[in-house]
């Protein structure tokens, strides 16, 4: 039996070539605020939030213009607290430009979907939210349950990719002093999501890696969830999925 999805961290595993058409190569990034990195080639690059340091529309522009010269055919990216400062005019001038990229390949979700097909024919449904519960001075943070459940109660019950900046509650989620800091009402989300075979996320930075659920009996796919932060590791991680 050929197993659905294969995980590797760069600078720990050795990433394999891409395994062909019946598979399909994502290379999960996220907290990476203004830096560079080298990444892996692959089919879809993910990027989950935190793109810049402290939401300026220049630190905003070295990340974006990183992200454009990669050679991956599908890039998505989302925001994160990190990325938006509270001027309402520099809000729209960053929403705009990164709204604008989409001609190199480069595509921004705020609280919606995105659908791409692949050379390979394979369709994927992705969604993607900038939210995460509120910790410190930012943007696109929620204080209550009532309203993270207007915000997750948005995600499609057939999307395939997920791309949050905050973890869910208790998965890849524990800060440095040992509290779980994901969100319990995307935890519960999740749980309702029985077709999402990937869920990349990051926010914690010292929490970065990778996972397979399979503790769901009624889920009809196994799903990989990836902390995909950047900061400390400096490195990203490589899911492959069988189309």
């Amino acid at each position: 039996m050929i197993e659905p999805a294969r995980i590797y961290r760069q600078g720990v595993d050795i990433i394999p070539p891409h395994p062909g058409s019946d598979w399909t190569r994502f290379v999960c990034i996220s907290d990476t605020h203004s830096h560079t990195f080298h990444v892996p080639t692959g089919d879809v690059l993910l990027h989950a939030g935190d793109l810049s340091s402290w939401g300026s529309l220049s630190q905003l522009i070295i990340t974006v213009e990183w992200l454009k010269s990669l050679d991956h055919p599908v890039k998505i990216m989302v925001a994160g607290n990190h990325d938006v400062q509270n001027q309402y005019q520099e809000v729209q001038q960053a929403r705009t430009y990164v709204r604008s990229q989409t001609a190199a390949g480069l595509h921004y979700i705020e609280h919606e979907p995105f659908r791409f097909v692949l050379p390979s024919g394979r369709r994927w449904k992705v969604y993607g939210s900038p939210a995460a519960p509120l910790y410190a001075r930012g943007s696109f943070q929620y204080e209550t349950a009532n309203e993270a459940r207007v915000i997750y109660n948005r995600i499609p019950e057939d999307t395939d990719i997920l791309v949050t900046h905050t973890p869910p509650f208790r998965t890849l989620d524990t800060t440095s002093k040992g509290k779980h800091a994901g969100c319990h009402v995307l935890s519960n989300k999740l749980a309702e999501l029985r077709n999402c075979r990937l869920h990349v996320f990051g926010h914690i930075h010292e929490c970065a890696g990778a996972q397979i659920n399979t503790d769901d009996p009624f889920r009809l796919v196994d799903r990989v969830s990836v902390n995909a932060a950047m900061a400390v590791t400096k490195k990203a991680i490589v899911v492959d999925l069988l189309n």
